[in-house]
């Protein structure tokens, strides 16, 4: 392929200029230079349409590198182009080093090296745009290695790369290709003609589907027993009260934004509503039913009787500042705020929503409200009695573990924990895991995982806390301890492990990562966030015979704390981290008990993989159907 130029043919300065034709960033060979010209960056509307050259590099010979150099590079143009050369006005060059490192590869993933009317230059992948064009003042086109470093910097910072990279993301997000939903095959025609209907009237719901799947499957042989649960499971499937509302909001520069916010009261015949608030891109109503369904069953399996909601918004709160998070939370609720109350719905914090934003949707609450009642249940808000309320969902997590183990006749001591995930309960969950002994190896984030194979520590642990305040990469952990290992575009399921934790989202574990940890050594699989694993992987998990701990018992830790929050003596009392640890423990020993002992009412043995996975669905569901038998048809 000729260049836009032509006339080059197959010289070393063609061969040069292939090989920076990566559409990517490129690893060169050190000492390579090359003249970046700065032109007068002149728009231009055709080059979002023009194709990148696309020609594979090619490696000079020897005699070729020779000649190159005994010859000028002037002379081996043809004398047309030579003579408007000399026509032309000198313009200003500078010597580039070509070379990129690998820790520019890591840093600048979003920018790659090209070809532009015979100039080479470094453009940004996201915005398709180089120098002048893109900023007022080009990046990374002139100067040493250090200028252009900061000069990159300052454009990866920028605000226009962040909405170009938004307006990117959002693009995706729209073109993303519907699965078929995976419908597992189930013994009784009673069971199958509830998801029949679930499909039927929302087809297009694949979460919402899924964890009403994995509920009915469990349920088999509670349908077959009594059909007249089959009408109870019917009304459960179909929320109480859903609300969708637009969410408007004002940035920092003055800019209107809409987003959609939710919120699902699933199912309240147990009590009043409890439920998280999720802020993430990827919401939407199927998440919120599927959350809202998965909440039902966590609080009516718990020692405290409760109905389930939950909610959110497509709103990502990474990227923002703290007036533009509180300028959204209190448009959220604006409209939410008539929905909630200590006698009707009080929502807890989810994925995207910590202490920030609780604080801040507490206090337009109040303004709104115009009265103390109906606090939330978040840290520093209203209830300062209980020093392990942030830590009470992992904290429970480990707990869970402790009795599987034990009924199993092992202890925790030692055995090699994945963990998946670099959120606050990922991190609490190895925060206490090494309190008990047992040695944490990974943490995740959505670009990678981390494994340190001499186990997380109390520093350890301390130092990925500063990274995450800061800010900074999983990769800079690995500049520190020199045992540890970032691994790009990858899952932690690979590693040898007895006990995996998932605390990341749902689905994250599919098929191939359910063979993964069975190679790995796997044994008990504990869930810390809601359906972490596809139903294909759920399937390869149980022939295997690994224990799965789901996360409506296992993570029950967060319903015990919300309600000792709640209650009106606990208010004016000052708990110890012993006496909470203590109750704690006991909660979750009664949900342990309470699950296995449903499963061995229907058949299913404490050893077998489906007793803890069933028996929790069973009990909870047995609860909720006679609260809505004794209520009527409501």
């Amino acid at each position: 392929m000729l260049l836009p130029g032509g006339g080059l043919g197959m010289d070393s300065t063609m061969d040069d200029m292939n090989l920076i034709q990566a559409p990517r960033h490129l690893v060169r060979d050190i000492g390579e230079e090359i003249d970046l010209e700065i032109g007068p960056g002149d728009v231009d509307p055709s080059f979002a349409n023009t194709p990148l050259i696309g020609v594979p590099p090619q490696e000079p010979s020897v005699e070729e590198q020779d000649e190159t150099k005994q010859m000028p590079i002037v002379s081996q143009l043809p004398n047309d182009d030579q003579y408007s050369l000399k026509a032309q006005p000198a313009k200003r060059k500078k010597k580039v080093v070509k070379r990129w490192r690998e820790e520019w590869a890591d840093t600048y993933k979003w920018a790659y090296v090209d070809v532009k009317e015979g100039t080479a230059r470094i453009f940004c992948s996201v915005c398709k745009e180089y120098g002048r064009k893109h900023r007022r003042n080009p990046y990374g086109n002139e100067g040493s290695r250090n200028m252009q470093m900061s000069a990159l910097e300052e454009h990866n910072n920028s605000l226009l790369h962040r909405e170009a990279l938004r307006l990117q993301m959002a693009s995706k997000d729209k073109i993303v290709v519907d699965k078929p939903i995976y419908v597992k095959a189930l013994m009784s025609k009673t069971a199958g003609s509830i998801i029949e209907a679930a499909l039927k009237r929302d087809p297009h719901e694949a979460e919402f589907i899924q964890s009403v799947q994995e509920a009915v499957h469990a349920l088999e042989r509670v349908i077959a027993k009594n059909s007249h649960y089959v009408n109870i499971m019917e009304r459960l499937l179909e929320p109480e009260r859903m609300i969708i509302f637009r969410v408007p909001w004002v940035d920092d520069r003055g800019e209107t934004h809409v987003n959609r916010g939710f919120r699902v009261h699933f199912n309240q015949a147990l009590g009043p509503c409890r439920g998280g608030i999720r802020f993430h891109p990827k919401m939407n109503i199927s998440i919120a039913k599927f959350l809202g369904f998965e909440q039902t069953l966590k609080n009516a399996l718990s020692p405290y009787k409760l109905g389930g909601a939950a909610g959110g918004s497509d709103f990502d709160p990474k990227g923002k500042s703290d007036n533009e998070i509180m300028r959204f939370c209190q448009s959220f609720m604006n409209e939410t705020y008539r929905y909630f109350g200590p006698d009707k719905d009080l929502p807890s914090e989810e994925m995207g929503v910590g202490i920030r934003e609780m604080g801040f949707l507490f206090g337009q609450y109040r303004r709104l409200a115009g009265n103390f009642q109906g606090s939330f249940t978040g840290p520093r808000i209203f209830w300062s009695g209980s020093s392990l309320r942030t830590e009470a969902t992992a904290y429970g997590l480990v707990f869970f573990t402790q009795l599987i183990l034990a009924e199993l006749n092992k202890d925790i001591k030692g055995l090699r924990c994945v963990v998946s995930g670099f959120g606050k309960i990922a991190m609490h969950v190895l925060e206490k895991l090494v309190a008990v002994g047992a040695l944490p190896i990974t943490v995740s984030d959505s670009k990678g995982y981390l494994i340190d194979e001499d186990g997380f520590d109390y520093m350890k642990i301390s130092f990925l806390r500063d990274l995450k305040a800061q800010q900074r990469s999983l990769r800079d952990y690995s500049k520190t301890y020199a045992r540890s290992k970032y691994y790009d575009e990858a899952k932690p399921w690979n590693e040898r492990c007895d006990v995996a934790i998932p605390c990341g989202s749902q689905n994250e574990i599919d098929q191939a990562d359910a063979l993964n940890l069975v190679n790995s050594g796997c044994r008990i699989l504990v869930e810390g966030s809601n359906m972490p694993c596809t139903p294909e992987a759920v399937d390869v998990l149980k022939k295997v015979n690994v224990l799965i701990a789901p996360a409506m018992a296992a993570g029950a830790g967060g319903v015990v704390a919300g309600e000792i929050e709640l209650n009106h003596e606990c208010n004016v009392m000052h708990w110890s981290p012993e006496d909470f640890e203590s109750k704690l423990q006991e909660a979750m020993k009664q949900t342990f008990h309470r699950a296995l002992k449903a499963a061995n009412d229907f058949g299913y043995q404490k050893e077998s993989p489906e007793a803890l996975l069933h028996g929790a669905v069973i009990s909870a569901f047995l609860a909720i159907a006679q609260a809505m038998t004794d209520q009527g048809c409501v």
